[in-house]
């Protein structure tokens, strides 16, 4: 029988039985041999349920597909005996009811033929002092993980006060300006007042056009931000900011933090890798989770790891990720070290002075971004004017004088017990100590 049909019924009496199908189809073909040969079913359908009660059984068969074949090879069904049940619907629930019963009821639902086998995860850790002890140490590196991580991101990074734009005025006498040297002349005139040691390798002020202001000290301007960060270190794909003044303490304890985070997760799984790998837990369904979770934490806390050494070498320095590729300028040359105050104050600068907060994402940061004090070279008279004759650009920057500004202006007060300011004009500069004389010398003052 063939036939092209969207919906349809076929009832075939063969001995005293039916074999009813219903199917929803746009072509297929149905080949009955009868005797004791096969039963071949081809359809192409979207969605069909097929139920051939055979004997006392029950073969359904239900598919979503668009080509397939369904063969039955077995005896045609006995006829009923005398007294049986004639309908297809009184057969069927006749089946399903001694399909049920057949079942064994005393294994569990996991445990049945033609069920999947679902073994209960193993325990692992017997000791409860150990439970208490990974749950304490890993909700705590998560906490401070997740606190560090989200004041790294939502902290807006730090910009130049307006004490640093241009006057009106000035500015417009900027912009009608087109020589370079007349600019500058505007541009230090304006500058006189402000806090600014630092220049261009061409010794021109440091002027962000974009902005329309002047830039303090280790101000850079970010082209993904827009805007002039103060004491900028660098842009971060990875928390979508800006590290700089306002969030550099917050960025060096997210990446603290997220390595003590993969360290302690890789630890506390590396056992229970080995003990699934050499067969000594039962369990071993859970080796590839164990396997993918050590893999990992120890990558990234490797990754982690020489991102934050090269970072705590830049605190120690008192140096931005730019000044290392970049030296500052200052009147006597590039510098890398012109911050430097040493390491125990270079970490001060970044973590403050109170140390019960160092470890938390709160900010105490030491000055307000654009203010930084510089170091101060001290030597001694014979090595200074060895050196002098070795190179004649330190001996002009002996000759050379600085401004004379006060320390509580320029320099932060990490400086001020250090050692005594004494100004005697343009002549060389004599500090007596004890019996010993040396030339203090400021790079930048």
């Amino acid at each position: 029988m063939d036939a092209v049909c969207s919906l349809w019924t076929l009832s075939v009496p063969y001995g005293r039985s039916l074999f009813p199908m219903d199917a929803v189809c746009s072509l297929w073909t149905l080949s009955v041999p009868y005797g004791r040969c096969l039963f071949p079913v081809d359809a192409v359908c979207s969605l069909w349920t097929l139920s051939v009660p055979y004997g006392c059984c029950l073969f359904p068969t239900d598919a979503v597909c668009s080509l397939w074949t369904l063969r039955t090879l077995r005896r045609p069904p006995p006829p009923l005996r005398p007294g049986g049940l004639a309908s297809p619907c009184a057969r069927l629930r006749l089946s399903l009811r001694r399909r049920k019963e057949s079942l064994p009821r005393a294994l569990p639902r996991s445990r049945r033929p033609g069920l999947p086998v679902v073994l209960p995860p193993s325990v692992t850790i017997s000791s409860t002092a150990e439970k208490v002890v990974y749950l304490v140490v890993f909700h705590l590196s998560f906490v401070m993980f997740v606190w560090s991580y989200g004041k790294t991101i939502f902290t807006p990074p730090a910009t130049p006060s307006n004490e640093f734009c241009l006057s009106k005025a000035d500015k417009e006498q900027y912009e009608k300006e087109e020589r370079p040297e007349s600019q500058q002349e505007i541009l230090r005139r304006a500058a006189k007042d402000l806090p600014i040691y630092t220049t261009t390798a061409s010794r021109a002020i440091r002027y962000c056009d974009r902005c329309q202001l002047i830039k303090p000290d280790r101000c850079h301007h970010c082209s993904a931000c827009d805007v002039c960060v103060l004491k900028m270190d660098h842009h971060c794909p990875w928390v979508n900011n800006c590290v700089g003044f306002s969030n550099y303490k917050f960025f060096l304890l997210f990446l603290m933090y997220s390595l003590l985070y993969c360290l302690f997760v890789a630890a506390t799984v590396l056992q229970y890798f080995i003990k699934f790998w050499t067969n000594e837990l039962p369990d071993t369904h859970a080796k590839f989770h164990v396997l993918f979770l050590f893999f990992v934490a120890a990558m990234f806390f490797i990754s982690i790891l020489s991102l934050f050494s090269y970072h705590c070498w830049l605190v120690g320095k008192n140096r931005s990720t730019i000044e290392t590729f970049r030296a500052p300028t200052f009147r006597n040359g590039p510098d890398k070290n012109g911050f430097s105050l040493g390491c125990s104050k270079n970490l001060r600068e970044v973590f403050g002075d109170e140390k019960k907060y160092w470890l938390l994402p709160i900010f105490t940061s030491l000055g307000d971004g654009c203010n930084f004090p510089t170091r101060l070279v001290i030597m001694d008279p014979e090595q200074f004017a060895v050196s002098s004759q070795n190179d004649p650009a330190k001996s002009s920057v002996a000759n050379q004088s600085f401004p004379a500004r006060p320390l509580s202006e320029s320099q932060n007060r990490l400086l001020s017990g250090d050692c005594q300011w004494v100004e005697t004009g343009p002549e060389e500069e004599n500090v007596k100590s004890g019996a010993k004389k040396h030339i203090i010398v400021s790079l930048e003052s």
